[in-house]
């Protein structure tokens, strides 16, 4: 896979292509894109995706906050490993936001030469969305390619969709958003010095400095599995403002204890994967209550891993 920012650096001779946000390649993605890569295969042609980032509902809405499943790299990664053969994440701004469709599909379409273009059946692109499928059809016409939409996909009754994924972190669901991504939620970070505060109480954790532009975990403690360099180990971790020491945090801290590991990781980068949710976070009177029910945390998540 090739993952480009810069529509100029692409030249192909023909290309099946697919457009939308993927953010968190979640089940529903996972549909599209495998029947995509499987068509455009057995054509001897290449799989294109065209994402976009930032996310264009921010930017149209002149804002910033934690917000993505999957920062541009990881998600080129994913779709990667599901078989594409070209990403191209598209730098969306304001002046993007108000192309004609018609200039976007005639650029996309120079560099591209798809074939086939896959769209969602709610999907619309440039200004005043007037780029549907219906109208991206006509322009088919024009520019040679047929249009493939793509019905909704849904799961238990649920319609699949990024930011339904988004609520189920926020809300601390986290088992039903693996169902939904198809995978545990992970994030990664480097590991930073803290206050050491943890060793302290006989439990030494590792701080994350993670992408503020991540999604929102609900403050608790978790369940996880902790790879750093090269080496994968269950983790309880906490993702909170710690009340009980009364700190005045600005954001929720990202802080996970390695089971059965010693030794400084300051500088590494760690990938935590979130596998259950143990409890919420709590304020404790004593020092020693919060030590005695982080014990009781580690003995839970070593059966919940073990499992």
């Amino acid at each position: 896979m090739q993952h480009f920012s810069d529509l100029q650096n692409i030249s192909l001779e023909g290309s099946l292509v697919t457009i939308g946000s993927f953010d968190g390649v979640h089940i529903g993605h996972m549909q599209i894109i495998r029947a995509l890569v499987n068509q455009a295969h057995q054509a001897d042609l290449p799989a294109v995706v065209v994402t976009f980032h930032p996310h264009p509902q921010l930017v149209l809405k002149d804002e910033s906050r934690p917000y993505y499943l999957t920062m541009p790299e990881k998600r080129a990664q994913l779709l990667g490993e599901l078989g594409i053969d070209f990403v191209l994440t598209y730098p969306f701004t304001a002046e993007t936001s108000q192309m004609n469709p018609e200039d976007f599909i005639s650029r996309l379409h120079k560099h591209l030469k798809f074939s086939e273009l896959w769209v969602g059946y709610d999907f619309a692109l440039g200004k005043d969305r007037r780029g549907t499928p219906s109208y991206l059809s006509d322009l088919g016409q024009v520019y040679m390619y047929k249009i493939h939409e793509i019905p909704a996909y849904s799961h238990e009754g649920e319609l699949v969709s990024s930011s339904l994924i988004r609520n189920k972190i926020r809300t601390g669901q986290i088992r039903k958003a693996a169902q939904l991504l198809g995978r545990p939620f992970e994030i990664g970070g480097e590991v930073i010095e803290g206050e050491n505060r943890g060793k302290s109480l006989g439990f030494a954790t590792s701080n994350l400095d993670v992408d503020p532009e991540i999604v929102d975990i609900k403050p608790g403690v978790y369940a996880c599995r902790a790879t750093i360099c090269g080496k994968t180990y269950s983790a309880v971790t906490n993702v909170g403002y710690r009340p009980t020491f009364g700190e005045d945090l600005e954001a929720p801290r990202i802080e996970a204890h390695l089971l059965d590991f010693s030794g400084n990781l300051y500088g590494d980068w760690m990938d935590l994967v979130f596998i259950d949710r143990l409890r919420d976070e709590m304020k404790f009177s004593q020092v020693n209550d919060l030590v005695e029910q982080i014990g009781s945390d580690v003995e839970r998540a070593r059966e919940i891993l073990a499992g």
